[in-house]
């Protein structure tokens, strides 16, 4: 039975930062990492960005071995002995550890309809074969219009695509923008000769003559030869279920990343952490929160504590436009606008009760820090009060 100090389950950003940091901080202990993927830890963030405007490849790989880990990839753990202290992964093997590391992100939510036409963009090999398709002439649907489904459709077109969004929402990100800005979004997108279907959802999914069907909940239709589906993801619980921890939306830790079981911890995508800042429970899907969380997942892990009171940032390019946002950016809340450039450079605050939860730098680069400590600080704001008060 393999024997490893500390045992990473999963194989992305997170579980890198992790083995990063006990390489750190124990450079003594071993470490081995278990990835349901064939390849070795990558950045994701380029795959519907930096990689389809020019970037190459190469540049995305983590470097994990050089930290001395061993990467047991293309295996997928599928029961853990909190007791024994052992994992058992899908070709029986079983491992065992002293601490060990759940960093299993999440899984995409699925269309009703198996075909090898739909692509859930989430890994290397997804983006691998979307970009082959993309120097073929055939007609992509992107279903979702929130974070990756934006970034896809604008990638997609910027190869000169035929490309059609289907976004049960008016706006666009209308989950996240004030709805000014979405509207804007959709009027941006469709000057750059995406098709824009809004206010249309996906109400049946059927194959026809080598094409995709949608039946959409007007009673229309979208064909097309692939479909793109961004529909967020699952957090994969299964396995903090079948080891007995605590879940709620996610794996509930504590500030020091551990779970309900003192020595099996959480990070990144599926971790549900406190913040301070918000004062609420947050589960984050993004590259800030995998790197910082993985990191000090790992650090604690190898008994240097290290509280997790970071509040991530998250970063997107849509065509020429681009943002960061930290905090709480709900457009359920009251908003405040502060445009140097209507929609096209500018600040948006979000309130609740007086105080910043969130922050969105629209074209506004630099301010991440001065965004987080206002967040912190109590308030009470009026909107006269944030107007010109970023950027510093």
């Amino acid at each position: 039975m393999p024997d490893y100090t500390y045992l990473l389950v999963g194989g992305g950003m997170t579980a890198d930062a992790a083995a990063q940091a006990l390489h750190e901080a124990d450079p003594a202990g071993s470490v081995a990492l278990v990835g349901a993927e064939p390849h070795p830890p990558y950045d994701r963030p380029p795959l519907s960005k930096a990689l389809w405007k020019g970037e190459p490849e190469e540049k995305i790989w983590r470097k994990t071995a050089a930290t001395g880990a061993v990467l047991h990839l293309g295996r997928r753990i599928t029961a853990i002995d909190p007791r024994a202290h052992t994992a058992t992964d899908d070709r029986g093997t079983r491992y065992r550890f002293k601490k060990l590391l759940l960093a299993t992100g999440g899984a995409p939510r699925r269309l009703p309809l198996e075909s090898d036409q739909i692509i859930y963009f989430r890994t290397l090999d997804d983006y691998r074969r979307l970009r082959a398709l993309a120097s073929e002439s055939v007609r992509f649907a992107v279903i979702g219009g929130g974070f990756i489904g934006s970034e896809v459709a604008a990638a997609l077109r910027m190869q000169q695509r035929d490309v059609t969004m289907l976004v049960p929402e008016a706006g666009l990100g209308a989950r996240v923008f004030p709805a000014d800005l979405a509207a804007f979004l959709v009027d941006y997108y469709r000057g750059k000769g995406v098709t824009m279907r809004m206010g249309e959802g996906m109400a049946g999914l059927d194959r026809r003559a080598g094409s995709c069907v949608v039946r959409t909940t007007v009673g229309s239709e979208l064909v097309a030869e692939v479909l793109v589906a961004g529909l967020g993801i699952q957090p994969g619980v299964e396995l903090a279920e079948q080891a007995g921890l605590r879940v709620d939306n996610g794996i509930l830790v504590n500030e020091a990343c551990r779970t309900s079981q003192p020595d099996i911890y959480a990070a990144g995508d599926v971790a549900n952490f406190e913040n301070r800042a918000l004062g609420a429970r947050l589960r984050v899907e993004h590259e800030d929160n995998a790197n910082t969380m993985g990191r000090t997942a790992g650090l604690n892990m190898a008994g240097r504590a290290t509280p997790y009171h970071h509040l991530p940032f998250f970063y997107s390019d849509l065509f020429e436009l681009g943002y960061e946002a930290v905090g709480d950016v709900d457009a359920r809340l009251e908003t405040v606008a502060d445009w140097k450039e209507r929609f096209r450079e500018g600040v948006v605050y979000y309130l609740k009760q007086g105080r910043v939860r969130g922050v969105l730098l629209w074209n506004t680069w630099g301010q991440v820090d001065h965004a987080r400590a206002l967040i912190a600080e109590p308030g009470p704001f009026t909107p006269q009060d944030l107007k010109g008060r970023l950027p510093l």
